[in-house]
């Protein structure tokens, strides 16, 4: 029973089904948008209030940590897809190939990182700034790497960039800011109410499955490629995230990391961001291209959500197992 699929990772495969076949567009895109921002908005929040400051200072010093995400992002991640692309030079389309070249050149996620690295109870505070950093910082890396590697046009605009940044502090810093505030009035009703952390948890990153998985059906996500070259995506996605579990896993052990530490750096640094990536592509990448390099980041991004999720119930039963063994009382991660 254990290698069946929980709740959650069903919840989100109903969800990319449900999105395929009656995806949101229109007024209700929209609509979908303005609560997904919330719901992302609400588990800051939420995380604000429950974290003492000790503990997000705690996180701002684990400087070993942040180096060692921002090493898998910017320099693993494209090492190993270059390589791939070096060792395999024509068993993928070239426009498949540059889009998973791109996938390489991004920062990682925030809010699905920091939710999951929360659900497996590794270390929140450190995943927070580490996330938001990478994000900031994939900014102005990622156009620069793609303008040098990539041979893009246009590389990087300011005001892309900007918002960027404003999109990140209003919608992730500021209600953690916030939060943190309001811990003195609402930490003990937070921590009695653990469940609704639970919840906006795994509720942001449904309603981000749906809204991006919507998305790109609406751009004609299963009319683009053959059925070949979407095994070829999904193929080389499924090598290329695999590998990277596996060095950032047993990386992090190597390194001396303890069990919190080592959960971050896994989530942080094995996740690509589809919010970042998709409207820096149509920044970067001429409009006759720029479907088929997203595809396989939208791919990407589903299959690091599924995988993730199966891997957070992992580290939660560990965890939970932990505790009973030395005979604390602890309520269920279902």
């Amino acid at each position: 029973m254990q290698f069946l699929p929980d709740g959650f990772t069903l919840a989100i495969v109903a969800t990319v089904i449900v999105a395929s076949i009656v995806p949101c567009h229109g007024i209700g895109a929209v609509i979908f948008s303005h609560l997904t921002t919330l719901a992302i908005a609400a588990m800051f929040f939420m995380q604000g209030a429950r974290l003492s400051r000790e503990a997000v200072i705690s996180g701002l010093a684990h400087w070993r940590l942040h180096l060692t995400i921002l090493f898998s992002t910017f320099v693993i991640f494209p090492a190993l897809a270059f390589g791939f692309r070096g060792l395999f030079p024509h068993l993928i389309s070239p426009a498949v190939m540059v889009g998973l070249l791109y996938i390489s050149l991004l920062p990682s996620t925030v809010q699905s990182s920091i939710a999951f690295t929360s659900i497996a109870h590794g270390n929140v505070p450190a995943a927070i700034c580490s996330a938001t950093f990478s994000t900031l910082l994939g900014v102005i890396v990622t156009p620069l790497m793609s303008g040098l590697l990539l041979n893009t046009q246009g590389a990087g605009g300011g005001d892309d960039g900007l918002r960027g940044v404003g999109a990140v502090f209003l919608e992730l810093l500021l209600p953690f800011l916030i939060g943190q505030l309001l811990r003195p009035w609402i930490a003990d009703w937070a921590a009695r109410n653990r469940n609704i952390l639970k919840i906006t948890d795994r509720g942001s990153i449904i309603l981000v499955v749906y809204t991006a998985f919507s998305a790109a059906v609406m751009r004609g996500l299963w009319h683009q490629l053959p059925l070949s070259g979407f095994a070829e995506i999904v193929v080389a996605n499924a090598v290329l995230l695999a590998l990277v579990l596996l060095i950032t896993t047993f990386g992090s052990r190597l390194l001396g990391f303890a069990k919190p530490e080592e959960v971050a750096i896994v989530f942080c640094g094995s996740k690509k961001s589809a919010a970042t990536g998709v409207p820096m592509a149509n920044v970067l990448f001429s409009a006759s291209t720029v479907g088929l390099i997203v595809l396989p980041l939208i791919i990407f991004h589903q299959m690091q959500l599924m995988v993730c999720a199966v891997l957070a119930k992992r580290y939660a039963r560990q965890y939970e197992a932990g505790l009973k063994a030395e005979g604390v009382s602890v309520y269920s991660a279902e």
